[in-house]
């Protein structure tokens, strides 16, 4: 387009008119530069019409449309993200374990012999063309897959993957990734399905932790993490500063023409029509004929993968035609008529500087080893799992030694082998994980205890260790446990790292560890001090000095942590993290012993006589307890006010579901999910999630899916609302 056509308005067009015209020009503009790559005017000519744009939309808000470029800068904070239920269902793709050629081959002999054809190798005569089946052959990109809905040629709505049936509504930030059109090119139909990947280039994640450098901020790891981490930003401006891209790879579902007839024959046609309506669609992808064709294009990705600006952690394969598509069919909800085929993990030498153990959030210990910086798949890797002591053990990884790192999965650097050939004299003795921290936590200095039948070491300091802090708390705050909704991640993430809270019982005490550090006072004659009004104003104080806390949002988390302190002896014993102790299991210890004190005190035996607790269940809630932190942080909690009801044991009489599991699915007419599993609970009987043959009832509502219609396969009573009741009052 000529860059002078803006200049031509004659001057009686309206504003409404300029205001298209404008978005028009611009967005064609975009697509030239960021789509073809082949950029038009200069910056400065963009800038200046993207400037005139904005000052019409400042001037008349009304002619602001959702296809206009300035909504890809800017953003505005969002509440949350809705969920949004795909039409149509966004299904993975079968992976071929087979990294070699023979998966390649493997693959197309299936695909033969389902549509009836004759076998046949690749070393064999060659087939007639007309009879090797033709694929489309693309790259497997490593981001987060979108699904993109257009109406009349307009940005609609653009939803993660979720579990594939739901995801979430990222309209807003998906607005600020410049390779995702607002506004189609060309002829196109009024609704369009569009699915792709975003993405993050390897450039651009330099730049992002350059900045995170100068800010003296972490670093991200990789790009696939990024990109997915970005795409949640609940505020949209910080994804158009990390400069996201998109790959546009399949139509959801393909268009009719005025005549009921599909408008695309094949795969391929639907990608040609992808680049004519405005979508970047990867260079890479090509059609290939037969078994040959794929293994040499997975031949060729293997060596060039190294230089792509973006990662890749495979291949994918998919017959061209959408009637051979069909005729294939699904399995196990993955198409028959595509595959991923991946590549063989790289693997390099380096050698072992020191063995670490590290504590992760829910206190298992790992060893990692530290190594001479290599490079593995593209990526500097200086740290290596060993997964746990056993495998360090099996392996003989010992300080000194030279090993053989792989990428696990292409993100996980793990060590394969030692080669004993290089081992060094002096080397260090084997590595022993309990010898080596005496037997002690090495963040909080609790017991650290490996129970019967596991291969991990963990910490047992539970709500004590710095190292579980986080999830502790948020663990805690769950809608299950104490249902403090307004203490997120990111707010615990801030006060545990700005030490505000150091163990669970300061999240009542908000802003008093401050104070009496500032005074020299123990906490406990600091807390004893205060009146509720000092403590609100000290904890508001804290809230709002926090990143994106507002007085009113300080209020709010300060209002939930105050009504969190009455709750039940259930979900407080299932806020407290013990190990193995769930919804279900704090239940039945609640209404078997009646109040706190007598589990905290309760032996082995005693533990063993309640219904469903085991030796493994009751030996993690002993050791638990026997961790005199752990009572101390009860003790703390009570002090700060957490109470519950307590009474005496639950009479031994049979419960009316006692020994029998449900399933629910669908919307009950008055009873909420969390409301009827409740009810299902205190009646003694359990909420599995997926129908078996062990369920005893699947309790039916409004727009039951797959679990309903499993029942019914399997055989299995199907209730609603109605029969759920007569059932929990002994009736049915």
């Amino acid at each position: 387009m000529n860059s002078d056509l803006w200049s031509t308005r004659p001057s009686s067009q309206s504003d409404q008119a300029r205001a298209e015209r404008l978005r028009g020009i611009l967005n064609h503009w975009g697509h030239a530069y960021y789509v073809l790559d082949k950029p038009e005017v200069s910056d400065a000519e963009y800038d200046r019409l993207f400037r005139e744009l904005q000052q019409l939309e400042r001037d008349f808000p009304d002619l602001l449309a959702p296809d206009s470029p300035t909504q890809r800068v800017g953003g505005a904070v969002l509440t949350g993200f809705k969920p949004v239920r795909h039409s149509v269902p966004m299904l993975s793709i079968r992976t071929v374990t087979d990294t070699q050629a023979t998966g390649a081959i493997g693959f197309d002999q299936e695909i033969r012999k389902k549509l009836g054809k004759p076998s046949h190798q690749p070393d064999q005569e060659p087939l007639e063309n007309s009879d090797e089946v033709e694929y489309v052959a693309e790259l497997k990109f490593d981001g987060l897959a979108l699904s993109l809905r257009y109406l009349d040629g307009v940005l609609l709505q653009a939803a993660t993957r979720g579990d594939g049936e739901t995801g979430e509504d990222v309209t807003e930030n998906a607005r600020k990734i410049a390779e995702i059109p607002l506004r189609l090119i060309g002829r196109h139909p009024s609704m369009l399905q569009v699915r792709g990947e975003v993405y993050l280039r390897h450039d651009k994640l330099a730049a992002i932790n350059r900045r995170q450098r100068e800010q003296g901020m972490p670093e991200f790891v990789n790009p696939r993490n990024t990109a997915a981490g970005t795409i949640r930003q609940l505020d949209s401006s910080i994804v158009g500063e990390r400069q996201l891209s998109f790959f546009a790879y399949s139509l959801a579902e393909i268009p009719a023409r005025e005549n009921g007839e599909p408008m695309f024959d094949t795969h391929w046609q639907a990608l040609e029509a992808l680049r004519n309506w405005g979508f970047v669609v990867c260079s890479y992808a090509r059609r290939a004929r037969g078994a040959g064709e794929l293994v040499r294009f997975h031949e060729q990705i293997a060596r060039e993968r190294g230089s792509l600006p973006f990662d890749i952690d495979g291949v994918v394969y998919k017959v061209n035609r959408f009637d051979l598509q069909k005729q294939l069919g699904f399995r196990s909800r993955e198409p028959h008529w595509a595959v991923a085929h991946k590549f063989a993990p790289e693997e390099q030498p380096t050698v072992v500087l020191d063995i670490d153990i590290q504590v992760g959030r829910t206190g298992k210990l790992t060893p990692v080893a530290k190594l001479e910086p290599i490079q593995v798949g593209g990526v500097t890797v200086s740290n290596a799992t060993a997964h746990n002591d056993d495998e360090t053990r099996c392996k003989d990884v010992r300080i000194g030694d030279t090993v053989i790192v792989r990428r696990a999965g292409d993100v996980i650097p793990e060590i394969v082998r030692v080669d004993l050939e290089k081992r060094p004299l002096d080397v260090a003795l084997p590595f022993d994980l309990c010898a080596r921290l005496s037997g002690q936590c090495p963040i909080c200095r609790s017991a650290i205890v490996r129970e019967e039948g596991e291969v991990d070491y963990r910490c047992t300091g539970g709500l004590f260790c710095g190292a579980q802090r986080k999830q502790a708390i948020l663990h805690y705050a769950q809608r299950r446990a104490l249902d403090i909704d307004k203490l997120g991640e990111r707010l615990v993430d801030q006060l545990v790292e700005r030490g505000v809270v150091r163990v669970l019982s300061d999240v009542y005490r908000l802003g008093l560890r401050a104070q009496a550090e500032r005074l020299n006072l123990p906490m406990e004659e600091m807390f004893a001090r205060v009146t509720c009004e000092e403590q609100r104003e000290l904890a508001l104080g804290v809230l709002k000095d926090l990143d994106r806390m507002a007085a009113l949002s300080a209020r709010n988390v300060l209002d939930a942590i105050e009504n969190s302190k009455q709750t039940t002896l259930p979900r407080f014993l299932f806020g407290l993290g013990i190990r193995h102790v769930g919804e279900a299991t704090a239940k039945e210890l609640a209404r078997h012993f009646g109040q706190l004190d007598a589990i905290m005190d309760a032996p082995v035996e005693q533990l063993l006589k309640v219904s469903d607790i085991g030796p493994i269940v009751a030996q993690s809630v002993r050791i638990f307890f026997e961790q005199a932190h752990n009572r101390e942080v009860v003790a703390q909690l009570r002090a700060c006010g957490v109470h519950w009801d307590e009474g005496a044991p639950a009479p031994s009489a049979r419960l009316a579901l006692a020994g029998r599991t449900l399933v629910l699915t669908g919307a009950l007419p008055t009873l909420s999910r969390d409301q009827a599993k409740d009810l299902i609970e205190a009646a003694g009987g359990k909420v599995a999630g997926s129908v078996s043959r062990k369920t005893s009832f699947v309790v039916a509502g409004a727009e039951a899916g797959s679990k309903l219609d499993k029942a019914r396969e399997i055989g299995i009573p199907v209730l609603d609302e109605a029969g759920l009741k007569e059932l929990l009052d002994g009736r049915s």
